[in-house]
């Protein structure tokens, strides 16, 4: 498997609106991010310092903000591992198919919010990172 996006793994600065009774940001589908949403969900009640196992995906693509608190995540794209550190909700990581990925860090309360290319399917999970490599 090969990384079929034309993006690689990076981070994304969303837009900010800033006001005295308090800050917005947005993210909007092939406008901020190179994919439509079909899919949303958020990780909370991590305990403080806890890891999610990693994994990667056929076809789903993913953008990930720290909409509270910080947590980093490892991205592997079979040419080099890197380490993002999401701490601020204006911006998020952006992950393609075919990227091992891994969060750990997790500070107490934070809130990691998932944006996903596709619905939940558990054959497009890659649970093995062996089988990530050799399937490349």
């Amino acid at each position: 498997m090969t990384n079929k996006n034309e993006y690689p793994p990076h981070l994304i600065n969303l837009s900010r609106h800033l006001d005295h009774r308090g800050n917005l940001s947005v993210v909007e589908q092939r406008k901020d991010i190179p994919f439509d949403i079909a899919r949303v969900y958020w990780i909370y009640d991590v305990p403080g310092g806890e890891c999610r196992e990693g994994h990667a995906y056929h076809e789903s693509q993913e953008f990930i903000i720290a909409l509270s608190g910080s947590f980093d995540v490892l991205v592997d794209d079979l040419k080099s591992r890197r380490i993002f550190s999401l701490n601020r909700s204006y911006y998020g990581l952006y992950i393609p198919s075919g990227c091992w990925r891994e969060l750990s860090n997790f500070s107490t309360n934070s809130v990691a919010l998932i944006l996903s290319s596709t619905p939940y399917d558990k054959a497009d999970y890659i649970f093995d990172y062996s089988q990530l490599l050799s399937s490349k």
